[in-house]
């Protein structure tokens, strides 16, 4: 995780022009940390930390913003986490959503002011609505990619949610995957001169998925979504496509 953070962050104020503020969500078991920064994250001494804090985790949202509504503040910043059937929920998006502020709330409601969060909160009210507890795996993945489709109406989504167990993964216009399973191999970052040989950091049973809006890796084979899909990945490979 620390190894695809690293790039990441250069991209908020280094590489990119993503410096309006950057956050991290990891879960541990049936928790989840979460940490925020309104500072731009390639010159962020929290940013800093977490770049060389020994994280283990099975899921991680990590997301740098360039502010298009809402002004520059900790409470906008991502991933915006909730409850939902028990479980700690976060998103993160990219994009604008025309008209998602009209949309009413019932369960939930923003904290701070941006399009994206109001999307959460309404993602989360339209599935407490239809299951009172939660449905089974493969009717809220259908759930969850039909509402995606939904947003993806209202202009650009591209957006990741996830519940620790589930990542679901929402692309308009612009994301990638890499899988990296067993024999592992070297990877160099795009944005940073850092390697990892990841034979070193893992075991044979290990498997992980890494995505992200463009390659992280110059060295690794990265998949490109098709726009208006959204993806399910659990325990680091990709089980479910709606297209």
């Amino acid at each position: 995780m620390r190894f695809s953070f690293a790039a990441l962050s250069q991209r908020g104020g280094a590489t990119g022009s993503h410096t309006d503020g950057w956050g991290i969500s990891f879960y541990e078991q049936k928790g989840c940390r979460s940490l925020h920064d309104p500072n731009p994250s390639a010159h962020s001494e929290l940013a800093k930390f977490i770049r060389s804090y020994p994280i283990k985790s099975l899921m991680v949202i990590a997301h740098v913003r360039k502010a298009n509504r809402g002004r520059v503040a900790l409470e906008n910043t991502h991933p915006f986490g909730r409850e939902l059937w028990g479980s700690a929920w976060s998103f993160a998006h990219n994009g604008q959503l025309k008209g998602i502020k009209t949309r009413k709330l019932t369960h939930y409601a923003p904290i701070g002011t941006t399009d994206s969060e109001h999307a959460f909160c309404w993602l989360l009210d339209r599935l407490r609505t239809l299951y009172p507890q939660r449905p089974s795996d493969h009717k809220l993945s259908l759930a969850i990619s039909e509402l995606f489709g939904d947003l993806r109406e209202l202009g650009v989504f591209n957006a990741l949610l996830s519940d620790g167990r589930s990542l679901y993964a929402s692309c308009s216009t612009k994301l990638c995957y890499v899988e990296r399973r067993a024999p592992f191999g070297q990877a160099s970052l795009i944005d940073e001169d850092l390697e990892v040989d990841f034979a070193q950091e893992t075991t044979p049973n290990d498997r992980v998925i890494i995505l992200a809006s463009t390659p992280l890796t110059r060295n690794e084979i990265w998949t490109h979504v098709a726009p208006k899909t959204t993806l399910v990945a659990r325990r680091g490979a990709i089980v479910k496509s709606f297209a």
